[in-house]
């Protein structure tokens, strides 16, 4: 389903936001106040405006109200962010999403409302030290400060067990909630067919849980 998406802050996130949601086939409306960076997503985004997020009445001349998600992606400068986020509350747009610099940065972002709090430089850590202490951690999403999923690759120490013989949830605190094969995620893998090698599994839990799975003589 076709959304509209608006960005403010055309740096490396939000650019990379830009071209992704293009692609996907939703529509994007760019904001920033270097004509430089505009330019640079022009091809990736359905209209571009120069124009800084704190002025109000910017805002309103472009109709932020209209859109289904505001991202605010704005850099260092954390009173822009902050004070962009509190004029598109008082347009009531429904889903506001913004790049957070620090902890406090995000404590400020969640008092005054916004709905969802990205801190990617953070978050892309967590992944490349995922991948740099496990040959078979293929990705990592982070869900809270505790909790993840992750893509492991099925060696052969858990190839030809069953997800039953696994037995990931009691003996480990985690849980398998699909299998990927060839490309193609099977939601509701057989329990008593045998995982083969090369497979991926796509788990669930607790990160000292899985780890404990990952790391396991199985």
């Amino acid at each position: 389903m076709k959304k509209q998406f608006a960005i403010i802050g055309l740096g490396r996130f939000g650019s990379s936001i830009c071209k992704e949601l293009y692609h996907m086939g939703h529509e994007v409306f760019a904001i920033d106040t270097d004509p430089k960076k505009l330019e640079a997503v022009s091809e990736f985004a359905d209209h571009t405006f120069e124009g800084d997020g704190t002025d109000e009445n910017l805002l309103q001349n472009v109709g932020i109200r209209n859109f289904d998600h505001v991202i605010v992606a704005i850099g260092d400068d954390i009173q822009a962010s902050i004070l962009t986020t509190l004029h598109i509350k008082d347009h009531e747009v429904p889903n506001i999403w913004v790049k957070a610099q620090n902890d406090y940065h995000h404590k400020v972002l969640e008092k005054i409302g916004a709905d969802r709090i990205f801190h990617p430089e953070k978050e892309m850590g967590s992944r490349i030290a995922a991948y740099l202490t496990s040959d078979t951690v293929l990705d990592y999403i982070d869900l809270s400060a505790d909790y993840s999923i992750i893509e492991m690759l099925a060696t052969s120490k858990i190839a030809g067990k069953s997800l039953v013989d696994l037995d990931s949830r009691r003996r480990y605190g985690c849980t398998i909630i699909a299998i990927k094969e060839q490309g193609k995620v099977n939601v509701t893998p057989d329990p008593e067919k045998p995982v083969e090698k090369d497979n991926v599994l796509i788990m669930i839990g607790d990160k000292r849980d899985l780890r404990r799975f990952r790391d396991a003589e199985l």
